[in-house]
């Protein structure tokens, strides 16, 4: 019995036979879902188009709309169908399953093809944090007092 105890004694002092080492240091940990979100803009055959914007973080569906307010940028072979005129204030209200934008233009400022850039670039940011497919977006232009428009989803973004 002696025996035993001693081996088992030895085997409990003796260790895996790796020997332990120090902290080891790594890159610094994920800070977000994404470091840029998606805007969709308008291609030369009229088609809508992600349009990868670098922002650090995943950010707002409101910061989100004012970037896309903005345009695509001078040297983007890219166009928008939103004549924003500089404005980039948005209302944005999210539910579980509508997420209402309020745009200060008149339905004049916006095509059908620049309301679906609203909707899929919100939508694209509501997903990208985790927010259901099923969700759908409802566009309100707020010069003049309009009624909004029926909820609509994205044409190029799957469907919940």
């Amino acid at each position: 019995m002696k025996r035993i105890l001693l081996g088992v004694f030895a085997l409990l002092v003796a260790g895996c036979g790796v020997p332990p080492s120090g902290i080891t240091g790594g890159t610094d940990a994920p800070t977000g879902v994404a470091a840029e979100i998606s805007l969709f803009f308008v291609d030369g055959q009229q088609r809508l188009t992600p349009q990868p914007r670098p922002t650090g973080k995943l950010g707002t569906i409101t910061e989100a709309l004012a970037l896309l307010l903005t345009g695509p940028g001078p040297n983007s072979p890219l166009h928008t169908e939103i004549s924003a005129a500089g404005e980039t204030r948005t209302v944005v209200d999210t539910t579980a399953d509508l997420i209402t934008v309020r745009l200060p233009l008149t339905e004049r400022d916006v095509t059908a093809l620049g309301v679906d850039q609203v909707v899929c670039t919100a939508l694209g940011v509501h997903l990208q944090g985790g927010g259901s497919p099923s969700t759908v977006v409802r566009v309100q232009f707020t010069l003049p007092h309009a009624e909004p428009a029926p909820p609509r989803r994205c044409p190029v973004l799957p469907a919940g």
